[in-house]
């Protein structure tokens, strides 16, 4: 059965370009058992309705948290002030409304009570919130978003250099109407050309255009969050490019080395290594899900920190750019070679060891669904992993 969810009161102040509305609408699209009622429509006759305070921004697991449950009222934790209500439609007597009796004989909720911490697509944890939206903090709202849409565990370049350039550049985004996938069109040519220059052994210019790929690789994901329109289609074009594009630029790379190679080994085996450790490295993250349903990167903390510097992109790129820019441009693919095979190596050794666990009865859980951020927030490791979004303070 659908749920009609009425919007109670107004909101005029947009965030990322949209209104309240408008962000709601989008959000509820994804769920298929609910529809947003237009705001002269009347309430249904029977069935179970969602009330929502229209100006209020919601934490999207809180929303699927409060359609999943029957007979509740969500509380602001901050005043107390109800936010939202289900309840069955005969019990509001035609006016929607988050008052009066029929609300205060709801079980009274929380955001944290009907939705989890742990976000396992992104990688962190971060406390379930609502916030309410006025004018006055419209900057720090939409900072919040950006930040929220980050993943708690990635590699180091896009976990500590990226975050304030792609905010800025995502707001230019916003402001000129581009989409995500427009954005991701654009990563699609660099990659290309940066292979190309790569191949030609034309490494500042294939450097240049990789850097600028990686950049909007973090822009595009961001952009359709805090927009929410992350689709399907756009989640298959980027990750697609994702997945392919690495090992091609290290074999361009090597390509465009050609009599420059400066080591007894043969090329063809460098590049070979380089290509197995990258099949074989995502064939484990792969594996470990035999054993967990979570990513390996969020198993223990060790392997949170190994995310951050093992041979992906982003690390291997640093590593290219570095030995260009001391002229050893061979080295720099010897490099990246080694460190592939020694990164897939733990990457194994990892798999094998939770595999052997899980074989043994052992429950695996996820580090992060484990700590207290009351007591445990100070820890560095905690700080860098656990990063809040700010929504859950402001």
């Amino acid at each position: 059965m659908t749920i009609c969810v009425h919007l109670v009161g107004s909101c005029n102040v947009p965030l990322w370009g949209l209104s309240s509305r408008e962000r709601l609408e989008r959000m509820l699209r994804k769920n298929p058992k609910a529809r947003l009622c237009g705001p002269d429509e009347p309430l249904p006759q029977t069935g179970s309705v969602l009330l929502l305070r229209e100006d209020y921004l919601y934490d999207p697991r809180v929303l699927r948290g409060l359609l999943d449950a029957e007979d509740v009222a969500l509380q602001d934790p901050r005043d107390g002030t109800v936010v939202a209500a289900r309840l069955a439609v005969e019990d509001l007597a035609g006016t929607p409304r988050l008052e009066g009796p029929a609300i205060e004989r709801l079980r009274q909720v929380r955001p944290d009570t009907v939705a989890s911490g742990l976000q396992a697509q992104l990688r962190k944890f971060d406390p379930p919130w609502v916030i309410r939206i006025t004018g006055s903090e419209r900057e720090q709202l939409e900072k919040s978003l950006f930040n929220g849409a980050y993943k708690g565990v990635t590699d180091f370049v896009t976990r500590c250099v990226w975050p304030v350039p792609a905010r800025w550049v995502t707001g230019w985004c916003v402001r000129l109407g581009l989409s995500p996938n427009h954005v991701t069109t654009a990563s699609y040519a660099l990659a290309i050309l940066a292979g190309y220059w790569f191949w030609q052994g034309q490494y500042g210019l294939g450097l240049i255009a990789g850097w600028i790929m990686t950049f909007l690789d973090t822009v595009d994901g961001k952009l359709a969050r805090v927009t929410v329109t992350s689709t399907r289609f756009g989640n298959i074009f980027d990750h697609a490019l994702d997945l392919v594009h690495p090992p091609i630029w290290y074999i361009a790379w090597g390509m465009g080395l050609g009599a420059a190679w400066g080591f007894d080994m043969p090329l063809n085996t460098v590049l070979w290594a380089i290509f197995i450790g990258y099949v074989a490295g995502r064939l484990c993250e792969g594996a470990f899900k035999f054993a967990a349903p979570f990513s390996l990167f969020l198993w223990r903390p060790f392997d949170s920190l190994n995310r951050l510097v093992t041979a992906r992109r982003n690390p291997n790129l640093l590593l290219l750019t570095l030995a260009w820019g001391l002229g050893a441009d061979d080295v720099g693919l010897l490099l990246v070679a080694l460190w592939t095979v020694l990164s897939t190596l733990v990457l194994g050794a990892r798999v094998v060891w939770a595999l052997l666990l899980r074989r043994r009865g052992a429950d695996l859980q996820p580090w992060l669904s484990q700590i207290d951020l009351r007591a445990e927030g100070h820890r560095p490791i905690v700080r860098l992993f656990a990063p809040r979004s700010g929504l859950s303070d402001v």
